[in-house]
Protein backbone atom coordinates (compact mmCIF):
# COMPACT_ATOMS: atom_id res chain seq x y z
CA UNK A 1 0.00 0.00 0.00
CA UNK A 2 0.95 3.03 -0.64
CA UNK A 3 -0.37 6.75 0.63
CA UNK A 4 -0.80 9.38 -1.73
CA UNK A 5 -2.19 12.39 -0.71
CA UNK A 6 -4.21 14.48 2.15
CA UNK A 7 -7.36 15.80 0.37
CA UNK A 8 -9.47 18.48 2.17
CA UNK A 9 -13.18 19.09 1.91
CA UNK A 10 -13.59 22.79 1.28
CA UNK A 11 -17.22 24.95 1.52
CA UNK A 12 -15.82 27.34 -1.42
CA UNK A 13 -13.41 25.86 -3.80
CA UNK A 14 -12.54 29.46 -5.52
CA UNK A 15 -11.91 30.52 -2.09
CA UNK A 16 -9.67 27.99 -0.99
CA UNK A 17 -7.78 27.62 -3.76
CA UNK A 18 -7.25 31.67 -3.44
CA UNK A 19 -5.46 31.15 -0.04
CA UNK A 20 -3.84 28.24 -1.08
CA UNK A 21 -2.38 30.04 -3.99
CA UNK A 22 -1.73 33.48 -2.35
CA UNK A 23 -0.56 32.79 0.93
CA UNK A 24 1.67 29.19 0.38
CA UNK A 25 2.13 30.08 -3.10
CA UNK A 26 0.98 26.84 -4.61
CA UNK A 27 0.06 26.07 -7.82
CA UNK A 28 -2.99 23.60 -9.26
CA UNK A 29 -0.99 20.65 -10.94
CA UNK A 30 -4.66 18.97 -11.84
CA UNK A 31 -8.25 20.43 -12.35
CA UNK A 32 -11.11 17.91 -12.11
CA UNK A 33 -13.78 20.50 -11.46
CA UNK A 34 -15.25 19.08 -8.16
CA UNK A 35 -11.75 17.88 -7.31
CA UNK A 36 -7.57 20.03 -7.50
CA UNK A 37 -4.74 18.87 -6.58
CA UNK A 38 -2.19 21.59 -5.76
CA UNK A 39 1.43 21.04 -5.63
CA UNK A 40 2.95 19.66 -2.60
CA UNK A 41 0.05 16.83 -3.10
CA UNK A 42 -2.61 18.84 -1.41
CA UNK A 43 -6.02 17.96 -3.01
CA UNK A 44 -8.84 20.08 -2.13
CA UNK A 45 -12.75 18.54 -2.88
CA UNK A 46 -16.12 20.20 -2.51
CA UNK A 47 -17.93 19.95 0.02
CA UNK A 48 -21.09 18.86 -1.73
CA UNK A 49 -19.13 15.86 -3.77
CA UNK A 50 -17.13 14.89 -0.58
CA UNK A 51 -21.09 14.50 0.86
CA UNK A 52 -21.82 12.85 -2.07
CA UNK A 53 -18.88 10.31 -1.53
CA UNK A 54 -19.73 9.53 2.35
CA UNK A 55 -23.52 9.58 1.65
CA UNK A 56 -23.62 12.03 4.64
CA UNK A 57 -25.78 15.01 5.35
CA UNK A 58 -24.07 18.45 5.57
CA UNK A 59 -24.99 18.19 9.22
CA UNK A 60 -22.27 15.71 9.49
CA UNK A 61 -20.14 18.01 7.94
CA UNK A 62 -17.95 20.06 10.55
CA UNK A 63 -14.94 22.15 9.58
CA UNK A 64 -12.34 23.46 13.06
CA UNK A 65 -12.16 20.42 14.72
CA UNK A 66 -8.11 21.68 15.78
CA UNK A 67 -7.42 18.22 15.21
CA UNK A 68 -5.09 18.01 12.40
CA UNK A 69 -2.71 19.92 10.49
CA UNK A 70 -0.89 20.28 7.54
CA UNK A 71 3.01 20.33 7.64
CA UNK A 72 5.15 22.96 5.09
CA UNK A 73 8.33 24.44 5.67
CA UNK A 74 9.66 27.70 4.21
CA UNK A 75 13.12 29.05 3.47
CA UNK A 76 11.89 32.52 4.82
CA UNK A 77 9.99 32.22 7.55
CA UNK A 78 10.11 35.92 8.22
CA UNK A 79 8.98 37.04 4.91
CA UNK A 80 6.68 34.43 5.34
CA UNK A 81 4.99 36.15 8.16
CA UNK A 82 4.70 39.15 6.31
CA UNK A 83 3.01 37.76 3.65
CA UNK A 84 0.42 36.44 6.18
CA UNK A 85 -0.01 40.45 8.28
CA UNK A 86 -0.77 41.94 4.49
CA UNK A 87 -3.21 39.53 3.59
CA UNK A 88 -4.42 39.33 6.89
CA UNK A 89 -4.36 35.19 7.62
CA UNK A 90 -6.01 33.95 10.91
CA UNK A 91 -3.29 32.25 12.95
CA UNK A 92 -4.17 29.84 15.70
CA UNK A 93 -1.71 31.53 17.98
CA UNK A 94 1.22 33.92 17.00
CA UNK A 95 4.67 32.60 15.80
CA UNK A 96 6.50 30.79 18.17
CA UNK A 97 9.76 29.18 18.95
CA UNK A 98 9.21 24.99 19.79
CA UNK A 99 11.79 23.81 23.00
CA UNK A 100 14.39 22.45 20.03
CA UNK A 101 14.48 26.10 18.46
CA UNK A 102 12.58 25.71 15.14
CA UNK A 103 10.31 28.69 14.68
CA UNK A 104 6.63 28.18 13.42
CA UNK A 105 3.15 29.83 12.82
CA UNK A 106 -0.01 27.84 12.83
CA UNK A 107 -2.68 29.46 11.06
CA UNK A 108 -6.24 28.57 9.37
CA UNK A 109 -7.33 28.53 5.61
CA UNK A 110 -10.50 29.80 5.07
CA UNK A 111 -12.41 26.51 6.25
CA UNK A 112 -10.39 26.54 9.47
CA UNK A 113 -7.95 23.33 8.40
CA UNK A 114 -4.55 24.25 10.48
CA UNK A 115 -1.52 24.53 8.26
CA UNK A 116 1.86 24.92 10.27
CA UNK A 117 4.64 26.15 8.98
CA UNK A 118 7.89 26.47 10.29
CA UNK A 119 11.73 27.53 9.30
CA UNK A 120 13.69 24.13 7.71
CA UNK A 121 15.79 22.06 10.79
CA UNK A 122 18.90 22.91 8.26
CA UNK A 123 18.20 26.75 8.87
CA UNK A 124 17.63 26.09 12.89
CA UNK A 125 20.71 24.84 12.85
CA UNK A 126 22.79 27.48 10.81
CA UNK A 127 20.83 30.28 13.25
CA UNK A 128 22.42 28.18 16.35
CA UNK A 129 25.97 28.24 14.37
CA UNK A 130 25.81 31.29 13.50
CA UNK A 131 25.01 32.37 17.22
CA UNK A 132 28.30 31.06 18.33
CA UNK A 133 26.94 27.51 18.89
CA UNK A 134 29.35 24.26 18.18
CA UNK A 135 28.09 21.40 16.33
CA UNK A 136 28.29 19.84 19.74
CA UNK A 137 26.31 22.59 21.18
CA UNK A 138 23.22 22.64 18.59
CA UNK A 139 23.50 18.67 18.88
CA UNK A 140 22.76 19.55 22.88
CA UNK A 141 20.30 22.90 22.38
CA UNK A 142 18.13 20.86 19.46
CA UNK A 143 18.43 17.62 21.59
CA UNK A 144 19.61 15.55 18.15
CA UNK A 145 22.23 13.30 17.64
CA UNK A 146 25.54 15.01 16.11
CA UNK A 147 25.52 13.18 13.11
CA UNK A 148 21.73 14.80 12.44
CA UNK A 149 23.67 18.07 13.11
CA UNK A 150 26.35 18.05 10.78
CA UNK A 151 23.91 16.57 8.18
CA UNK A 152 21.64 19.38 8.14
CA UNK A 153 24.58 21.49 8.40
CA UNK A 154 25.63 21.03 4.99
CA UNK A 155 22.21 20.95 3.19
Amino acid sequence: MEFKSPLLAVSNLEKSLKFYKDVLDLEVLQDFGANVTLSGGISLQTEESWLDFLDKPRTELQYGGNDFELYFVTEDFDGFLKTLEEKNVQMVRPPMEHRWGQRVVRIYDPDQHILEIAEPLSEVCRRFRNGGLSEEGIARRMDVSLELVKKLLKT
